[in-house]
Protein backbone atom coordinates (compact mmCIF):
# COMPACT_ATOMS: atom_id res chain seq x y z
CA UNK A 1 0.00 0.00 0.00
CA UNK A 2 1.29 3.44 -0.89
CA UNK A 3 0.22 6.61 0.86
CA UNK A 4 0.90 9.99 -0.72
CA UNK A 5 0.50 13.06 1.47
CA UNK A 6 0.33 16.53 -0.04
CA UNK A 7 -0.85 20.05 0.61
CA UNK A 8 1.74 21.33 3.06
CA UNK A 9 3.43 24.66 2.73
CA UNK A 10 4.50 27.90 4.35
CA UNK A 11 1.66 29.94 5.80
CA UNK A 12 1.29 32.83 8.19
CA UNK A 13 -0.17 32.60 11.65
CA UNK A 14 -3.94 32.39 11.42
CA UNK A 15 -3.88 30.93 7.95
CA UNK A 16 -5.33 27.68 6.67
CA UNK A 17 -4.20 24.61 4.78
CA UNK A 18 -5.85 21.48 3.50
CA UNK A 19 -3.75 18.33 3.53
CA UNK A 20 -4.61 15.34 1.39
CA UNK A 21 -3.63 11.70 1.67
CA UNK A 22 -4.13 9.30 -1.22
CA UNK A 23 -3.92 5.55 -0.66
CA UNK A 24 -3.30 3.11 -3.47
CA UNK A 25 -2.47 -0.56 -3.91
CA UNK A 26 -4.24 -3.86 -3.36
CA UNK A 27 -6.75 -2.33 -0.98
CA UNK A 28 -9.94 -4.08 -0.06
CA UNK A 29 -10.91 -1.54 2.57
CA UNK A 30 -9.36 1.11 4.77
CA UNK A 31 -10.45 0.80 8.36
CA UNK A 32 -8.93 3.83 10.05
CA UNK A 33 -7.09 6.77 8.56
CA UNK A 34 -5.06 9.05 10.75
CA UNK A 35 -2.90 12.12 10.64
CA UNK A 36 0.19 12.42 12.80
CA UNK A 37 2.76 15.17 13.04
CA UNK A 38 6.35 15.42 14.15
CA UNK A 39 7.99 18.69 15.06
CA UNK A 40 11.79 19.06 15.13
CA UNK A 41 13.22 17.41 18.22
CA UNK A 42 9.86 15.98 19.28
CA UNK A 43 8.16 12.63 19.07
CA UNK A 44 5.54 11.92 16.46
CA UNK A 45 2.09 12.63 17.86
CA UNK A 46 -1.40 11.66 16.81
CA UNK A 47 -3.41 14.59 15.50
CA UNK A 48 -6.68 13.09 14.27
CA UNK A 49 -8.29 9.81 13.27
CA UNK A 50 -11.35 8.85 11.28
CA UNK A 51 -12.97 5.47 10.95
CA UNK A 52 -14.58 4.06 7.83
CA UNK A 53 -17.92 5.01 9.35
CA UNK A 54 -16.86 8.61 9.83
CA UNK A 55 -16.23 8.68 13.57
CA UNK A 56 -13.48 11.15 14.43
CA UNK A 57 -11.10 11.83 17.29
CA UNK A 58 -8.72 14.72 17.77
CA UNK A 59 -5.78 15.65 19.94
CA UNK A 60 -6.79 18.26 22.51
CA UNK A 61 -4.31 20.71 21.01
CA UNK A 62 -6.13 20.82 17.67
CA UNK A 63 -9.78 20.47 18.63
CA UNK A 64 -11.88 23.17 17.04
CA UNK A 65 -9.19 24.07 14.49
CA UNK A 66 -8.52 20.83 12.60
CA UNK A 67 -11.08 18.74 10.75
CA UNK A 68 -10.39 15.28 9.40
CA UNK A 69 -12.51 13.82 6.64
CA UNK A 70 -12.31 11.04 4.09
CA UNK A 71 -13.68 9.85 0.78
CA UNK A 72 -14.00 6.09 1.00
CA UNK A 73 -14.68 5.70 -2.72
CA UNK A 74 -11.40 7.42 -3.58
CA UNK A 75 -9.34 6.03 -0.68
CA UNK A 76 -8.54 9.60 0.32
CA UNK A 77 -8.25 11.38 3.66
CA UNK A 78 -8.07 15.09 4.27
CA UNK A 79 -7.04 17.36 7.10
CA UNK A 80 -8.41 20.88 7.08
CA UNK A 81 -6.22 23.05 9.29
CA UNK A 82 -7.51 26.46 10.31
CA UNK A 83 -6.20 29.21 12.55
CA UNK A 84 -2.66 27.95 12.24
CA UNK A 85 -0.26 28.59 15.11
CA UNK A 86 3.56 28.48 15.15
CA UNK A 87 3.38 25.32 17.26
CA UNK A 88 1.60 23.57 14.38
CA UNK A 89 4.87 23.63 12.44
CA UNK A 90 5.77 20.00 11.77
CA UNK A 91 5.94 17.28 9.19
CA UNK A 92 2.47 15.81 8.86
CA UNK A 93 2.13 12.11 8.11
CA UNK A 94 -0.89 10.08 7.13
CA UNK A 95 -1.41 6.54 8.30
CA UNK A 96 -3.90 3.95 7.15
CA UNK A 97 -4.98 0.65 8.68
CA UNK A 98 -5.79 -1.40 5.61
CA UNK A 99 -7.41 -4.71 4.78
CA UNK A 100 -5.78 -6.01 1.61
CA UNK A 101 -7.45 -7.96 -1.18
CA UNK A 102 -5.91 -11.17 0.17
CA UNK A 103 -7.57 -10.61 3.55
CA UNK A 104 -4.44 -9.61 5.42
CA UNK A 105 -4.04 -6.42 7.40
CA UNK A 106 -1.34 -3.80 7.43
CA UNK A 107 -0.64 -0.32 8.65
CA UNK A 108 1.24 1.99 6.33
CA UNK A 109 2.68 5.49 6.42
CA UNK A 110 2.96 8.22 3.85
CA UNK A 111 6.15 10.18 3.27
CA UNK A 112 5.02 13.30 5.11
CA UNK A 113 4.29 16.85 4.07
CA UNK A 114 5.89 19.87 5.72
CA UNK A 115 3.74 22.54 7.33
CA UNK A 116 5.57 25.69 8.41
CA UNK A 117 3.77 28.51 10.19
CA UNK A 118 5.50 31.88 10.22
CA UNK A 119 4.78 34.53 12.82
Amino acid sequence: VQLQASGGGLVQVGGSLRLSCAASGSIFSINVMSWYRQAPGKQRELVATITSGGSTRYADSVKGRFTISRDNAKNMAYLQINTLKPEDTAVYYCNADVTLNDGSYRSDWGQGTQVTVSS
